[in-house]
C-alpha cells in the first residue's frame, strides 16, 4: 500500500499575529501588518518598509537561555514547532522519536545576529582584524543554517533525519516537499517540517535595494505591495515561520488524529536562465506544476483554488499569470488564485511553508482568502485574483506555487480528506 502524508498540526509566527489563529484572522480581515521598519533606523535605505513580527522569545515559552544561545530565525522556528506539535496532539518519544525527523526551509540564516555581532567585534566595520575574545560563546550556531534544524529537534524530542532545505524563496515549499518525500519512501512516520526566516536587517535591506526589488511606497506603508496591480513597485520583506506536523496516514489514522489535508504532491525545476530575471511564458513553473498534478494524481480542471507567489515585481506575477494559464488551460480562468505577501510580506526561505499553512486553513474554514490593495488590475494579469474580500468556497484541491532567485519554481498540492482519497 503506497504512504501518504497528511497534515496534523500547524504553528504560525507571522506579522500581525502569534499563532495560527490570529495569523487566519489577519489574512482574513482585509488588512495589513506591512509597517515602517521598527527594528533598526532604515532611513537611509530606499526602502524603508517591511512586515515584522511582534515577538519575544520569553513570551512565547522559550527559556533565557534558549533565547540567548539562538538567533531570530531559529527562535521563530522553535515556537512555530512548539504549537505544531501541541496542535497534533503527539508526543514523541521512545520509538516514535526514531521515526521524526525535521526538515526545515530557510534563506539567509542568522542574519540578524551575525551582523550585529560583526559590528561589535569590528567596531563597526572600523577594524579589519577583529578581537574575538568579545565574541559571543554561540557564534558558531549563528553562522551554521544546520543549527535550525538541530534546535527544532532538540525541542521536539525528534531523532530522525534532520536537515535545512535552503533554495531561497522556494526553501519553504521545498522542505515540506522533502519531508513528504521521507514518509513517501518509509524513511519516516512523522515530520516536523517547514520554514522560517528573519531578514529584516541592514545588509538583507541593502541586497533588495540594489536591485530595486523592493517597493519604496514609503509614503503608504499599509499598501505598498499590490500584487497583480497596476500600481505596484515591488515586494516588501517580511519575516516569520510556518511548522507543520507530518504523518503517514495511516499512522495518523490509527491514533485518531485531527487531519487538516494530505499532500500528495510536489515538484521543482530550475530555469538555469538568470539569478532575478524570469521568461515570460512560465514555462519551468508550469513544468513544476504539470508534475505536482501528475504525482497528486489530480486533473487540472480539479483544481478548487491556487495560492500565488504573487510577490508585487510585474515580471514574477506576469511569469505566473502565464504558468498557470499554461497548466490549466481554460480552467485557470475559473479558478480563483490569491497572494498573502500583501499582508505579511515576502520572508523569503520561510514564505512558502506559512503559505502552505494558509492553504490548509483555507481547506479546513472553506474560504478563500483575499489578494489584499488589488484595486487597478494589470490588464496582462487577467485571472481571477480575489482582490480584497474573503470568498467562501468548499476547497478539495489546492495548489501553491513559489518561485525564487536562482530560478527556482516550486509547485505543491494539498488536497482535502472529503475528495475521496481516504
Amino acid at each position: 500500500m503506497a504512504r501518504r502524508a497528511v497534515i496534523t498540526g500547524i504553528g504560525v509566527v507571522a506579522p500581525g499575529g502569534i499563532g495560527k489563529e490570529p495569523f487566519w484572522n489577519l489574512l482574513t480581515s482585509g488588512k495589513t501588518a506591512t509597517r515602517m521598519i521598527t527594528h533598526f533606523d532604515a532611513g537611509a535605505h530606499r526602502c524603508q518598509v517591511a512586515a515584522e513580527c511582534d515577538f519575544d522569545p520569553l513570551d512565547h515559552g522559550l527559556s533565557r537561555q534558549q533565547a540567548r544561545r539562538t538567533d531570530r530565525v531559529a527562535q521563530l522556528a522553535m515556537v512555530s514547532a512548539m504549537e505544531a506539535l501541541a496542535d497534533s496532539g503527539l508526543v514523541v518519544d521512545g520509538r516514535l522519536a526514531e521515526r521524526t525527523g525535521v526538515a526545515i526551509g530557510n534563506a539567509v540564516g542568522g542574519t540578524i545576529t551575525m551582523e550585529r555581532e560583526y559590528a561589535v567585534l569590528s567596531e563597526s566595520g572600523r577594524d579589519w582584524v577583529v578581537d574575538p575574545t568579545f565574541a559571543l560563546p554561540h557564534m558558531y550556531d549563528y553562522f551554521l543554517p544546520s543549527s535550525i534544524a538541530a534546535e527544532v529537534a532538540l525541542i521536539t524530542g525528534a531523532l530522525g533525519p534532520a536537515a535545512v532545505v535552503s533554495t531561497g524563496c522556494t526553501s519553504g515549499i521545498d522542505a515540506v516537499g522533502y519531508a513528504v518525500e521521507l514518509i513517501h519512501e518509509g524513511r519516516a512516520d512523522v515530520m516536523v517540517t517547514g520554514a522560517t526566516d528573519a531578514p529584516i536587517s541592514p545588509i538583507t535591506l541593502t541586497c533588495f535595494d540594489v536591485i530595486k526589488a523592493t517597493s519604496a511606497r514609503n509614503d503608504d506603508p499599509a499598501t505598498a505591495c499590490r500584487p497583480f496591480d497596476r500600481t505596484r513597485t515591488g515586494l516588501i520583506l517580511g519575516e516569520g515561520a510556518a511548522v507543520l506536523i507530518l504523518e503517514e496516514y495511516e499512522h495518523a489514522r490509527r491514533r485518531g488524529a485531527d487531519i487538516y489535508a494530505e499532500i500528495p504532491g510536489y515538484a521543482s525545476r530550475c530555469n538555469a536562465f538568470h539569478m532575478t530575471g524570469l521568461k515570460a511564458d512560465g514555462r519551468e513553473m508550469s513544468e513544476a506544476i504539470d508534475i505536482a498534478l501528475s504525482e497528486a494524481k489530480v486533473n487540472p480542471t480539479d483544481i478548487d483554488y491556487i495560492n500565488a507567489h504573487g510577490s508585487g515585481t510585474k515580471q514574477n506575477d506576469r511569469h505566473e499569470t502565464a504558468a498557470v494559464k499554461r497548466s490549466l488551460g481554460e480552467h485557470a480562468y475559473r479558478t480563483p488564485m490569491s497572494g498573502i505577501k500583501a499582508v505579511v510580506g515576502h520572508s523569503l526561505g520561510a514564505i512558502g511553508s506559512i503559505e502552505i499553512a494558509a492553504c490548509a486553513l483555507s481547506i479546513r474554514h472553506g474560504v478563500v482568502v483575499p489578494t489584499v490593495n488589488l484595486h487597478e488590475p494589470d490588464p496582462e494579469c487577467d485571472l481571477d485574483y480575489v482582490p480584497n474580500t474573503p470568498r467562501e468556497r468548499r476547497l478539495d484541491a489546492v495548489l501553491t506555487v513559489g518561485s525564487g532567485f536562482g530560478g527556482f519554481q516550486s509547485a505543491l498540492i494539498l488536497t482535502s480528506l472529503e475528495r475521496g482519497r481516504v
